[in-house]
């Protein structure tokens, strides 16, 4: 395997250019789909070649289950320094496996607690709560999606702004941006090289469904005064993984190119571009990520089978 099984863990630094500029240049929906798949498939990489440096170093532990053989120096000769980084790569992995758990078991339990709590209403699509607390989010699952807003909230916003809002939600249950959240996050657990993918897919998702409300309602300047109101008075959603209009992050920012025209629709940028070298480079990076994780994972198969006595 050689090096190559370490490039998966330093490869997304050629996404950090890209997660900048896409924001900045890519339509919403356009910058949102690739980041979440270039930070899933770098993330998917690097966990696996992390694993396969682990199985190396878990072989030289007295008392582990492995077969004998994996403990061979022809195994170990596989990855460069094998005793420190063999070593080291136990730990890793469980920090890994630990916080990407987490992070799951938050997500579910957030939303079934939230589901409870609406169970006593009536199956609509939009949850209206009695609460002097502001706050507004879109929550999927269950018999079916739903907004959920609080009388508080829905009091601090004039009719149009109120169309707005749920415009807003509704754009991001049609598109399951809790999916990309979702994703993102699991991903910047997993390598934490990638945690500036995850903040820019945060924004950019609320960007998408700004931009799907403005055009629901015909009024970018309403979605625009709605998103300031309640970024002021709201406590944002309950979990970073479910979206909502005063969701975390530059609010001035989305607030001004709601004000703008809207972003033109381009599926991938032109290679004469700063955007576009970004993209390619972030690209071509997945791809060498994912050609290398499946290089040293082959290498690695062939190796312990060979040292394994049938």
């Amino acid at each position: 395997m050689g090096v190559f099984v370490f490039l998966p863990l330093v490869l997304p630094l050629t996404a950090w250019p890209i997660a900048r500029l896409a924001e900045q240049h890519l339509h919403p929906r356009t910058a949102t789909r690739l980041l979440t798949g270039v930070a899933a498939v770098m993330a998917a990489c690097s966990t696996l070649c992390l694993g396969l440096v682990m199985v190396v170093g878990t072989a030289q532990l007295p008392g582990n289950p492995l077969p004998d053989g994996w403990s061979d120096p022809e195994v170990r000769a596989a990855v460069p320094y094998d005793e420190v980084v063999g070593k080291a790569a136990i730990p890793a992995l469980v920090v890994v496996l630990v916080a990407c758990g987490r992070t799951l078991w938050r997500h579910g339990r957030v939303r079934r607690r939230a589901h409870r709590a609406l169970a006593g209403l009536r199956e609509t699509g939009v949850a209206v709560l009695p609460d002097d607390v502001p706050y507004a989010y879109a929550l999927p699952g269950g018999r079916r999606d739903r907004v959920v807003v609080t009388t508080a909230m829905l009091d601090c916003l004039e009719p149009a702004e109120r169309r707005a809002l749920f415009a807003h939600e509704r754009a991001h249950l049609a598109a399951r941006h809790h999916r990309f959240l979702l994703a993102v996050q699991l991903a910047a657990r997993a390598n934490p090289f990638l945690r500036p993918l995850r903040t820019a897919v945060a924004y950019t998702a609320e960007r998408w469904a700004d931009e799907d409300a403005a055009r629901a309602v015909g009024n970018r300047r309403a979605v625009a005064c709605a998103i300031g109101k309640a970024a002021l008075v709201s406590r944002g959603t309950p979990v970073a993984t479910l979206a909502g209009l005063a969701a975390a992050g530059p609010v001035p920012r989305r607030v001004a190119a709601l004000l703008g025209p809207a972003p033109a629709v381009r599926s991938w940028p032109s290679l004469f571009t700063s955007v576009g070298v970004a993209t390619w480079g972030a690209a071509v990076g997945a791809a060498v990520s994912a050609m290398s994780s499946a290089n040293s994972a082959v290498t690695m198969v062939l190796i312990l089978h060979a040292a394994t006595p049938l």
